[in-house]
Parts: C-alpha cells; structure tokens; sequence
C-alpha cells in the first residue's frame, strides 16, 4: 500500500507540481486548497488515512501555523512538511516549533522533496512507534493506535468501541497471531479502566495442578511448596482488567470455580478462610471453535454463555492485506532502531511481496520476518532479497539461487555449459567438495570465490565488492588475508 500525502496550498500551480513529483515518487496523493479544508479532510472526511502533509505557511483562509496549532490541540502525531516562499529562519524556526518534522523553501526540487519527505515518514513511523510502546507499558494503548486501511478491520474496531463503552465480558475470537491482546488492551485503554491494570493469563501454559493458585491465590502453607502467600491473578487484576488468553485450553474442573468466580464477583484462595472480592472486566480470547469444544464436553455450556457475551472476530492478515505495509513499516522503524540501523523504509516490490504472501502465522510472523530482514540488511532499504524465505513460497518472487547439477569427481574443471544451465552461461562450477570427499572448509570456498572474482571484475574494487554484497574495507581486509594482490580502485580504473 503506497503512502497518501495531503498537499495544502492555495497556489493550484503548486498543489500541481507537488502532486505530479509526489506521484513520480510512488506516493498517493490528497489535495486541498486551503487549511480550513485540510483539517475536514483530516478529521475523518478521507477516502484513505493520511500518512504525511505537505503544508503551505502562508494561506488565506487559515495559515499553516494555525493548522498546525489546530493539530497540536487535536492530539495528532502526524508527520508535516512546511512550504515557505521566502525561508525566512523566523517562520522555519517558528513552524519548527509548532509540531513540523521538516520545511522546504519554494520552488523545490524533486531530489529534495524526495529525501525531506522520506525521512519524515522514516522518523514519524519511529516516533508512533515509541507512542504505542510507551501508551502499551502503561496500559493507556487506544484505537488511534490500531489504525487500519482495511474495511474487515474497520468493523472489528467500531465493534470494540462499543464494548469499551461498557463493563460487558468480551470473548475475543482469531487465529493466533492475529492480535488478540492488542486489541484488548485497547478497549481498555478506551475504557473508565485506562491506565488500570491489566493482567494476562494464558491459559494453556499454566500447569493443571496449578491453575486454582495461580487465578485465585493462596495462602502460605497451603500445600507442599506454598512458601508465601500469592494473591492470584484475580486480586491483581482489582480495578482493572483481566485478560484470559487461550481460555479454551483450561481444565474442566478449573472452568467450575472460574464460573464461581465470575458469577459472585469473588475468589476463594486455596487455603483462604474467607473469599476476596475483585472488581475485575474479563476479557478472554481463543483461538478454537468453542461450540465445538462445548459440544464435545471439552467445555462447559454455562461458562461459554458467561464468556460469549460480547464476540469479537478478528479476521486473519491475509484477509486484511491492506494492513501490511503500514504493519511491517512499524516493526520496521521499530528494530531497525533497537538494531542501530539507518533503514529508511521497504521497497515497494518488498511491499508487493509481503502483501501476496498468505501468513499463516498472521501480525506475530509477520514481526519475526521484519526482525530478521531488518538483521540482515546492509543498506538503507529492506528489499526482497532480505525475505528470501518468503520469497520462495510466492511466485515472482523467488530470490533462491539455482540448484547447480549432480556433483561429479572432475568438478574442479569447468563444467559444461550445456550441463549448467543458461543462467551460467559456461563459467566453472565451485567445487563443493575435496578430494576424500569431504565438505570443503567455508575459508577455502570464500577465497575461490574471491579469486574468480578478482578475474572476473579485472580488479575493480568497487564493483567486486558490490556484485559480492560486501563493504569495499572488508574487500581489501580479505584480499589481505588470502594474499591476492586487488590493486586499487584507481589503478583499474584508469587501466579500464
């Protein structure tokens, strides 16, 4: 999903040449013709949500100051660019001072408004990022967080701000993965219960004989290995809300006293003499059909009534494509700042790729596959070739090298080119193997590749390391240590 720019400007000659540069750079674009209307359009009136403004200062109806005061006021983390005509360091300092990310002085050019506008996006998606992380810590996590393009989605959230109006029990259904959790945690940060606690309990990682302490508490000396007493996720949860995970998974004789508890409003710990009240808001969430499993007697009848008051589905990734690219650009801000890495976004065909892929393990394999692009990408940009495994299970997309042809004793000499196939066009084959048969050591290998490339690129540095995915340091580090002789970057050159 392409990023959407709102262009603010009274000028039609401006809104035009921004629009048409915006758009040779692959970007979506909303036009308005004064401030008045980019506030109506960013108070909810758009087709689409709007991920950056590019702000004319001065207006005649309401000035860029005043929207950005206006947006100030509104709460909005927006990122803005502000257009100037003079560049006066008064006004830049000013708009700087208002809430803009950045300023461009008219007319500007493209290669500048390309790299304003994506280190915008780069250090908003990071500051949202930080936003969410921080309103997650402290239980105040909104629906302004979970922010979607797709219509499935849409209705999930108008559903769950419904429920967050209310104390009602809410059962929340998904496959795993698919944020469950999140979407808790944010009808409760919409709720009377924002910044309360919020306890979660999965439900199937807890061991049978210990569920009843682990929910309910007990008291010191209860049984062998009770040391201390432990209030119990109930009592922790007082005041706010507890969040059963995986509810299907709990042991029948457990679901009883849940029953108990939920009904009564209070706890009777193991070893208790009396029972606690709790002023809770239980959610729960699964990933099973429970009618099924009441069905099959894995599930008693009355609790899932109890639990089923308010059902809550949330569709799976792939039924939610539109969601991806602004998913993966926030796990990507997000670690390529923990791994220290300048990455300014994802490619556009990284996009298209991510998008046909089918995720069975939905927003939480999503996350681990950006992890990891993000670990192994040298530049400033994840591309397809950082999702390699992906890539092998869309078609189009394959990024896998080309299995070479049965091995033979003679591949120490080049192999036919026939045998090699087109994408070889006759160069010899590595050998993989030594001559007992043994996997060759990955030294050895690397200084054979080295060297076909030392003859293969005529000693051009730059272009070795390039073609090899390395840095041009570690080129000469290496050469050194094989002990080839790479001449220099202006000896080939000037020998070329």
């Amino acid at each position: 999903m392409m990023k959407t720019i709102l262009i603010v400007d009274d000028d039609p000659i401006q809104r035009r040449l921004l629009e048409n540069m915006l758009k040779r750079l692959g970007y979506e674009t909303m036009l308005a013709q004064g401030g008045q209307e980019a506030l109506s359009i960013l108070q909810g009136s758009a087709p689409s949500p709007v991920d950056l403004v590019v702000l004319d200062l001065v207006m005649p109806d309401l000035d860029g100051m005043a929207v950005l005061g206006a947006l100030s006021r509104a709460g909005s983390d927006l990122p803005v660019i502000v257009q100037t005509a003079n560049g006066s360091i008064e006004a830049v300092i000013a708009a700087m001072k208002a809430g803009a990310a950045d300023f461009v002085v008219k007319p500007v050019g493209a290669e500048r408004l390309a790299v304003s506008v994506q280190n915008a996006l780069r250090a908003g998606a990071l500051e949202n990022e930080l936003r969410r992380m921080t309103r997650h810590a402290s239980n105040a996590l909104t629906f302004k967080d979970l922010a979607t393009r797709s219509p499935d989605m849409a209705r999930v959230m108008r559903l769950s701000e419904r429920a967050a109006k209310s104390s009602i029990p809410v059962l929340i259904e998904g496959e795993s993965g698919v944020g469950k959790e999140l979407l808790a945690r944010a009808i409760q940060g919409s709720s009377d219960r924002r910044g309360k606690a919020f306890i979660t309990v999965n439900c199937g990682a807890i061991p049978d004989n210990l569920v009843e302490s682990i929910l309910f508490g007990h008291e010191k000396g209860a049984f062998t290995g009770a040391t201390e007493r432990h209030v119990g996720k109930f009592v922790e949860a007082h005041g706010g809300t507890l969040f059963l995970d995986e509810i299907g998974e709990l042991p029948l004789d457990a679901q009883v006293k849940l029953l108990r508890a939920i009904q009564e409003g209070e706890v009777d710990p193991v070893g208790g003499r009396r029972s606690v009240k709790v002023d809770i808001r239980l959610m729960s969430a699964t990933n099973q059909n429970l009618i099924e499993l009441v069905k099959q007697g894995r599930f008693r009848e009355d609790l899932f009534y109890r639990l089923n008051v308010f059902p809550i589905t949330i569709p799976p990734l792939r039924s939610r494509r539109e969601d991806i690219a602004d998913i993966a650009g926030r796990f990507a801000a997000r670690f390529a700042a923990e791994e220290g890495k300048r990455i300014r976004g994802i490619s556009a065909e990284a996009i298209a790729l991510l998008a046909s892929y089918a995720w069975p393990g939905n927003v939480r394999q999503l996350e681990n596959a950006i992890f990891r692009a993000v670990v192994l990408c040298d530049g400033d940009e994840l591309g397809v070739a950082e999702f390699p495994q992906i890539a092998a299970q869309v078609d189009g997309f394959d990024v896998r090298v080309p299995p070479l042809p049965a091995f033979r004793p003679e591949t120490l000499a080049p192999a036919p080119a026939a045998e090699l196939g087109s994408g070889f066009h006759g160069v010899g084959r590595l050998a993989m193997l030594d001559e007992t048969g043994d996997m060759r050591p990955l030294v050895a290998l690397e200084e054979e590749i080295i060297r076909f490339a030392l003859d293969h690129y005529r000693g051009h540095m730059t272009e070795m390391a390039r073609k090899l995915g390395i840095g041009r340091s570690t080129l000469y580090r290496k050469l050194k240590e094989y002990g080839l002789d790479g001449g220099s970057d202006g000896q080939a050159d000037a020998a070329a």
